[in-house]
């Protein structure tokens, strides 16, 4: 099978599972026991924090774990509405185009009396400035935007909107989740005050996270407890921690490399698919995307039926987040970019990874050509002209 759902997770690379399974057996103890056992598991929580945070572009003292980006995301949110509210700020602004764990959020406080704003996109998904220009003012407490979409893979300017949130005196999170691993852009380059990410998205395990949090910050925690400073109850989970900490240090050694590898694949995907019909689009190619993530429709073929017909061909894809492909509405990415419904529900994501080959982007456009042209066809020749 041909993996190319890589933005929805990863494959755990080699030194995260071997950290992760020499953790279970040797590091088992609670890092807060003050016996011999326990001390060695603190000292090796403390060695990862360090390793993460180097990778990430922060100190070590800045970073909280978490069980993943979707709670770190919500810590910022709601930490940073908290925080807002003592200076009189009750608003907060987010793009149209966040992960929907972050709209369902902030849906929610909407509806517990928080003023919610959300940036509208232009049609090739890059954020309108102009908006962002007028809506980021004196009473807005956070700006929450995607570092990168995990449907189009388009870029947001970071730090153009930490310069507008800053000069308005409001806080600048950024969910980093698709930028790690596949962006050289870092915390402490960005001007953003909290940055989410996940272990999983860059070949680590599931159910770790981090959230940086700029040093002299202090948000109330969505987790009381004593560890993580305080900042986030809870024991910590040492395998967890470690494993992420080992992908990590791997995907900081081959970075560059890996980029440039991406980019590769991407340019030789979408030429060769775009080659092989006028109703083939492809999102989002005139402005800066991630180099991994293709987000295309072949005319209004439906996304369930094309994905079906891929993963018989043995092609595995997407039609978006994780969390909420597989249904029948339309993309609330491509919404806001503009597209009538009915190509929305047509799109889908290609998303490669490290170890994605060129033969499987070869036969990935073969797969195309032998099971969605005849489809595609057939659709063209009914529609009534």
């Amino acid at each position: 099978m041909i993996y190319l759902d890589h933005n929805a997770t990863t494959r755990p690379c080699a030194e995260a599972i071997e950290e992760v399974q020499d953790a279970l057996l040797t590091l088992w103890a609670n890092p807060s026991s003050t016996h011999a056992a326990g001390q060695a598991a603190r000292r090796a929580l403390a060695d990862a924090r360090t390793r993460v945070a180097s990778f990430l572009g922060c100190q070590g003292a800045e970073l909280v774990f978490t069980s993943g980006a979707t709670e770190a995301n919500h810590m910022a949110l709601l930490g940073g509405l908290a925080a807002g509210r003592t200076a009189g700020r009750n608003r907060l602004v987010l793009s149209s185009v966040e992960h929907p764990a972050q709209l369902t959020l902030a849906q929610r406080l909407r509806g517990e009396g928080v003023a919610v704003d959300l940036l509208p996109v232009q049609t090739d998904g890059s954020l309108d400035l102009a908006a962002a220009e007028r809506l980021i003012g004196p009473d807005v407490a956070l700006v929450s935007v995607m570092g990168a979409n995990n449907e189009t893979g388009v870029c947001m300017p970071v730090a153009a909107l930490a310069r507008l949130a800053q000069a308005a005196g409001a806080l600048m999170h950024v969910d980093a989740t698709q930028l790690a691993g596949k962006s050289e852009l870092r915390f402490d380059a960005s001007g953003a005050d909290l940055w989410s990410v996940s272990a999983h998205k860059l070949h680590g395990p599931k159910g770790i996270g981090a959230l940086v949090m700029r040093k002299g910050l202090a948000l109330p925690a969505l987790l009381s407890g004593r560890q993580e400073r305080q900042r986030r109850g809870g024991t910590e989970n040492l395998p967890g921690i470690l494993g992420f900490a080992a992908a990590a240090e791997r995907a900081a050694l081959t970075l560059r490399a890996d980029l440039a590898h991406l980019h590769e694949l991407q340019q030789r995907l979408e030429q060769g698919l775009l080659a092989l019909s006028p109703q083939v689009h492809v999102y989002g190619r005139s402005v800066a995307r991630l180099p991994n993530t293709t987000c295309l429709r072949l005319g209004t073929l439906d996304a369930d039926q094309v994905l079906s017909r891929l993963e018989r061909a043995g092609v595995l894809a997407s039609s978006g987040a994780a969390c909420s492909a597989g249904g029948t509405q339309p993309s609330h990415v491509l919404l806001a970019m503009g597209e009538p419904a009915d190509r929305a529900k047509a799109a889908i994501r290609l998303s490669t990874g490290r170890d994605t080959t060129v033969d499987d982007i070869e036969r990935a456009i073969a797969a195309v050509r032998t099971a969605l042209l005849p489809l595609l066809a057939d659709a063209t020749q009914a529609t009534p002209v």
